[in-house]
């Protein structure tokens, strides 16, 4: 968002991610980014601290092999999923949710994807990889803007749907509500 010229407070909704189940990748993330949105919505009403506030919850899962694929939480997790992600493609999901607080607290959302080819990595590499701690808290065990970057072969789609925040959905969820994304860069981007 920065690199995009946007401003962005970052406030972490503590919505509890295990409540919600769904057979369906995209449903699922594009309930936990309502829930993140909303939660967050709710606080700053609650505090007064919404004018000219549009919240922005979003929330990422990897399809893989028929299987939905959030955080591992742990690095036996993160090795097994490496072991079997391994030279192979998933479909990286990311929920975007926004509630405009600047009226009637108007809401929408929108879900991307992007396939993700996974490098035919080692045991060595990703053992390295999950001691390294990054792959246990993002969902799919891996980011492609960080370390795990050199193990991402190629994706079809939008590079930012897997960092977290797709541009051009942003763009076009906010252009439904009415808000110009231009009229949200900083002054000092343009």
């Amino acid at each position: 968002m920065q690199a995009a010229g946007i401003d962005v407070d970052v406030i972490v909704s503590g919505v509890d991610e295990s409540v919600v189940e769904d057979r369906e990748a995209d449903a699922l993330c594009a309930t936990l980014a309502r829930m993140k949105a909303e939660t967050v919505a709710e606080r700053l009403r609650v505090a007064g601290k919404h004018a000219d506030t549009v919240v922005l919850g979003c929330d990422s899962v990897l399809a893989f092999d028929g299987e939905i694929l959030g955080k591992p939480g742990d690095a036996d997790v993160a090795v097994k999923r490496w072991r079997a992600m391994r030279g192979r493609t998933g479909v990286l999901y990311t929920g975007h949710h926004l509630v405009d607080l600047r009226g009637d607290g108007v809401a929408i959302g929108g879900v991307g994807s992007t396939v993700v080819a996974f490098a035919d990595v080692s045991d060595d590499e990703i053992d390295a990889y999950v001691a390294t701690g990054e792959p246990l808290w993002v969902a799919g065990a891996f980011t492609i803007d960080g370390l795990g970057g050199v193990f991402v072969e190629r994706i079809d789609g939008d590079h930012g749907n897997v960092v977290g925040v797709s541009l051009p959905l942003l763009r076009r969820l906010l252009g439904e509500l009415g808000v110009p994304v231009t009229s949200l860069w900083r002054k000092d981007a343009l």
